[in-house]
């Protein structure tokens, strides 16, 4: 069974999107028709990107990350994931900047991102599935 799994929007997300709609308004405002549109096109593409996000790992053993209609989904197979962390950026005090998931994967090591809205739950279903593959292999 398929379990999908959607991505959470960060305050830097928010941030931009305000900071776009701005200057689309500035540049709508000031009569500059070029400027706008692209501004509102950056817009559209932009929140639906954060609207469609999802991370679905499949029953056939696959890790689909799904970044909106305007770009190609991204398979990772289970068996070429080398590991998976839950980690965060810059630390002040106690308190992370960003919590993200690192997903580790491939011979080359490239490293996958992910801004699940359960975290754990992701990580330990990711884990569980990994586990799972690699009896599937060997058996």
């Amino acid at each position: 069974m398929n379990r999908i799994f959607h991505a959470r929007v960060t305050i830097g997300q928010y941030l931009f999107l305000l900071m776009a709609t701005a200057v689309t308004l500035h540049e709508m405002w000031m009569r500059h028709a070029v400027l706008t549109v692209v501004f509102m096109l950056l817009l559209v593409i932009s929140i639906e990107r954060l609207i469609h996000t999802t991370y679905t790992l499949t029953a056939d053993g696959r890790l689909v990350l799904y970044f909106g209609r305007f770009t190609r989904p991204k398979d990772i197979l289970l068996k070429d994931i080398l590991s998976v962390e839950q980690t965060s950026s810059m630390k002040i005090g106690g308190f992370a900047i960003m919590r993200y998931v690192l997903v580790k994967y491939g011979a080359k090591e490239k490293c996958a991102v992910l801004l699940p809205v359960k975290e754990e739950m992701f990580v330990k279903m990711l884990q569980e599935r990994m586990c799972e593959e690699k009896t599937m292999d060997f058996s």
